[in-house]
């Protein structure tokens, strides 16, 4: 069985600077750079580097971007058959602000990530047929995303749904996830309760399964990570690292995620592997370059790598 991502394919543009800029102010940057990102790349190859077979289904544009964001799927052993170049637009692209404490400020312009239509969701339908879980995310147009999770339904595929970027969801949505996982803003946003400690996560999470959603995962980064699916409970503190680069962090959980649970982990085991590939990848500048193979997070932290 496989992992397939539905989801955006982004060049970041990076500038990384000392010190964030506010409202109006001009600052003097230290760094700038290019690096294939979009979250839903980002999570497929954070999968395929877990060694899950992954399949990213999605658009790049006519531009000299797409080359080399197919080409650093391939590299990565993301499957690509299902991208499609659409000739009459721009590859999706993110400018990226780093500060001196690895804190981002994002600005996406999704080109041709908003013009999926029909053609792509039948592409998604024939890669789901081999598939047990589906990872969609917010940089898609809303209404495809719905109906991505409508079809994983149908034919038993697992959603595990990254809220991001946030904005409200339609109510007929959560009764198609399987597994939410908003960051601390994220989950503020889609409830209205403010998550800083364990029992506002708990109160935030216990609104979303008021709402349908199966199980929530709330990733509280440096705090750790809640999750309940209504009947239990768990908390997870995060692994202690120096962050350089939050970039692309949630994306390395819920790729690793989804490739733990792939192969038959525990929800438990899986949620740990996810928290140390997160932890790895804040450790590195970009998005997927910053992405960990499942040979480093072994090598970094001692986890249970035992199957249930």
């Amino acid at each position: 069985m496989s992992v397939v991502v539905f989801g955006s394919i982004n060049i970041d543009l990076v500038a990384k600077t000392s010190v964030m800029p506010k409202d109006g102010q001009t600052v003097i940057g230290d760094e700038f750079f290019t690096n294939p990102g979009g979250k839903g790349a980002n999570q497929a190859v954070a999968s395929a580097r877990m060694g899950a077979p992954t399949e990213m289904v999605g658009r790049v544009g006519n531009d000299i971007f797409a080359d080399e964001l197919l080409e650093n799927l391939k590299t990565n052993s993301v499957g690509i058959d299902n991208i499609f170049i659409d000739k009459n637009t721009s590859s999706g692209t993110a400018i990226i602000i780093v500060d001196a404490s690895g804190q981002n400020r994002i600005v996406v312009i999704p080109a041709a990530n908003g013009r999926i239509d029909e053609s792509d969701i039948d592409r998604l339908e024939s890669a789901l047929k081999s598939a047990s879980i589906l990872l969609l995310q917010l940089e898609l147009p809303i209404e495809a995303v719905i109906e991505a999770a409508e079809i994983a339904k149908r034919k038993n595929v697992k959603v595990i749904f990254d809220p991001a970027p946030a904005q409200a969801l339609p109510e007929r949505f959560y009764p198609l996830i399987d597994i939410i996982t908003p960051n601390q803003t994220e989950a503020e946003l889609l409830t209205g309760i403010a998550v800083t400690n364990e029992q506002q996560a708990s109160e935030s999470a216990e609104e979303l399964i008021k709402r349908g959603v199966s199980e929530v995962i709330i990733k509280m980064g440096s705090e750790g990570v809640f999750r309940t699916d209504g009947k239990e409970k768990l908390y997870l503190p995060a692994f202690k690292v120096k962050a350089i680069d939050t970039v692309a962090a949630g994306d390395a959980f819920n790729g690793c995620l989804a490739a733990m649970l792939n192969e038959g982990a525990s929800i438990r085991q899986a949620i740990e592997w996810a928290q140390a590939a997160a932890a790895l990848s804040v450790t590195r500048q970009g998005a997927q370059q910053s992405m960990p193979t499942r040979q480093e997070v072994e090598s970094t932290f001692k986890l249970n790598s035992e199957r249930k």
